[in-house]
């Protein structure tokens, strides 16, 4: 362990543009922090391979990351070791599942929203990812979408049902995260359970794009554990970490 601060780091948003590949000046910005004895770490909500397609094949064997959570730290990484493993079939049982997909999969049938492509939901270890068009679609059609659902609130009507309709009978809660999803987990499965992972550090930083309530970086933003940062985009994180670091 470098030192007694960590940062801790959003994927989309805030070390890539959403879903695309991180710049050379983002991981130089990185190994700069780094080697003033600051550790660093990222948490996503994303699997492990997509965050590896945006951060590098090397994410597990770059030095400047100490840890890296996939999937809020179901899965974690320190110092390219895997340190915890977790998964949420377990916890709701595969009858269940089904019912609770079989509902989400008709509400989004009944949807009137400018297109739909494929895998509507994506079964994860630690959540349940649902997108109303469908995880397929190119980026320009991301973009429409969350064009479009900013101004519908395609995704905040959808949570409001199925937390009426399956919240408390699961005890599930619900975070809208990127352009075009939102992630369905149970309580406590949110970005706040990779920070059992790093008791030993004194500071714990974290920055975070969609830090509002409901966004995917909120609770951890908010957690009394740790100094919550927002930031725009990834050059807005490099300003950031200039100033502070």
């Amino acid at each position: 362990m470098p030192g007694k601060t960590i940062c801790l780091f959003d994927v989309d948003g805030t070390l890539t543009a959403p879903r695309q590949e991180v710049k050379q000046n983002m991981l130089d910005t990185l190994k700069a922090v780094h080697a003033k004895g600051i550790s660093l770490g990222v948490v996503g909500g994303s699997d492990i391979a997509k965050i590896t397609e945006q951060l590098g094949p090397g994410l597990l064997q770059y030095e400047f990351l100490d840890f890296v959570f996939s999937e809020n730290g179901l899965l974690g990484f320190a110092d390219g070791k895997e340190i915890h493993r977790q998964n949420i079939k377990a916890q709701f049982g595969e009858k269940t599942y089904q019912e609770f997909a079989k509902s989400v999969l008709k509400m989004i049938a009944d949807l009137d929203i400018p297109v739909m492509t494929g895998t509507f939901i994506e079964y994860r270890n630690g959540m349940v990812n649902i997108s109303p068009i469908g995880r397929n679609a190119t980026q320009p059609q991301r973009d429409e979408f969350e064009k479009y659902d900013k101004e519908h609130g395609i995704r905040k009507k959808m949570v409001d049902t199925l937390r009426e309709q399956w919240g408390e009978k699961l005890n599930i809660q619900f975070s809208v995260g990127g352009q075009i999803s939102f992630d369905v987990f149970p309580k406590g499965w949110d970005k706040t359970y990779c920070l059992q992972f790093v008791k030993d550090y004194e500071t714990v930083h974290f920055f975070g794009d969609k830090t509002y309530p409901g966004g995917n970086d909120h609770e951890i933003f908010e957690s009394e554990r740790t100094i919550g940062h927002t930031v725009t985009c990834p050059e807005d994180t490099i300003k950031l970490l200039s100033e502070l670091f």
